[in-house]
């Protein structure tokens, strides 16, 4: 019997939504910015989360509404904004990417090192070859 591999990484990928939080949701923003120092452009946010610049204006209003993120005109390009960490943000981000560590570490936690470095090898090359197939417009 073959397996459906994409059936099962859809399912991987629903039981990572729901428990480690989207893609380009406001968790995923705020771990975005505390991995990068606590800054990051809206342009950069933009190519890391791979949502609409709407959509991503509508989950950092959400963070600034919430006093975790503020807006500033970018020195370098006035057309863009630099989007900070609050103090109150910093930590809350903190918070969130050891809870999101902890589950990465229990979810992997049936694999050994050498396993997940191999995961984590195949799934490079498939998010690749996926891009690729994306800017050729192939399966739209």
């Amino acid at each position: 019997m073959t397996r459906d591999v994409l059936h099962d990484l859809g399912f991987f990928g629903h039981y990572l939504h729901k428990h480690a939080g989207g893609r380009g949701g406001k968790q995923f923003v705020l771990s975005a910015l505390h991995r990068s120092g606590g800054k990051l452009t809206q342009r950069e946010l933009l190519e890391r989360t791979h949502n609409s610049p709407a959509a991503l204006s509508e989950v950092l209003a959400k963070l600034e509404g919430e006093g975790l993120i503020t807006r500033v005109p970018y020195e370098q390009d006035r057309r863009q904004q630099l989007i900070e960490l609050t103090p109150e943000g910093e930590v809350h981000a903190a918070r969130k990417c050891a809870e999101r560590e902890a589950f990465e570490r229990e979810a992997l936690s049936c694999l050994s090192s050498e396993e997940t470095d191999q995961l984590e090898a195949l799934l490079s090359r498939l998010i690749d070859h996926w891009k690729h197939l994306e800017e050729e417009g192939v399966g739209a």
